[in-house]
């Protein structure tokens, strides 16, 4: 299965020069947030294929303008083709906007979660917004990651986790994709593909 993950800005290559082409073969799109619903909504009509998102910390018009014929798996466990894809956005709290979360908050909201992940005999991918702690986050509070995160990974070992918020243009040094035991960590910022 393909699955093309974006996140954070849009690919001039998808959208500003799109080709039906770059497309084809692609099975599931995750988006782990911080992008316009109209980009969401162009690629969901385009590509053929189910698109789930999770918000990022800059996703507040997506309450006034969800993406259209897209599927939110933000605090929920959805299962698509075998794959079970929990959602989990936001960012660590910096300065009190709509999707940040203290660690607490977000211990409490995959505690809510945790039922779900028992019944379905864990988790596939992990679909965040912001990274793991120690996995690719940065040292300021607005991009630090979440200890809960990097528990969920030790916990179930999902094949993936799927996060965006960390550019790749913020520094030198910035890996694409880490590995944690057997979970592929991917900073899916602008795009990258999957095959599972």
């Amino acid at each position: 299965m393909k699955i093309l993950t974006i996140a954070d800005v849009p690919s001039k290559a998808l959208w500003d020069y799109y080709d039906g082409e770059k497309l084809k073969g692609i099975d599931l799109i995750l988006s782990a947030g911080d992008l316009p619903p109209q980009y969401l909504s162009f690629l969901v009509t385009f590509a053929n294929c189910p698109l789930l998102y999770v918000h990022g910390n800059h996703d507040e018009v997506y309450r006034m303008q969800a993406p259209d014929g897209c599927i939110c798996v933000d605090d929920s466990l959805y299962v698509y083709e075998g794959i079970r894809i929990l959602g989990l956005g936001g960012s660590f709290e910096y300065n009190g906007g709509p999707y940040q979360y203290t660690e607490k908050q977000m211990h409490r909201r995959v505690r809510k979660q945790s039922l779900r992940i028992l019944k379905n005999g864990g988790i596939d991918i992990l679909l965040t917004h912001a990274p793991a702690q120690g996995m690719g986050d940065r040292e300021d509070r607005a991009h630090r990651g979440f200890e809960e995160f990097r528990k969920l990974i030790d916990r179930y070992h999902p094949r993936y986790m799927v996060h965006g918020h960390i550019h790749m243009n913020y520094g030198y040094g910035i890996e694409r994709t880490l590995v944690r035991g057997e979970t592929t960590v991917v900073n899916a910022y602008e795009r990258y593909l999957i095959e599972y």
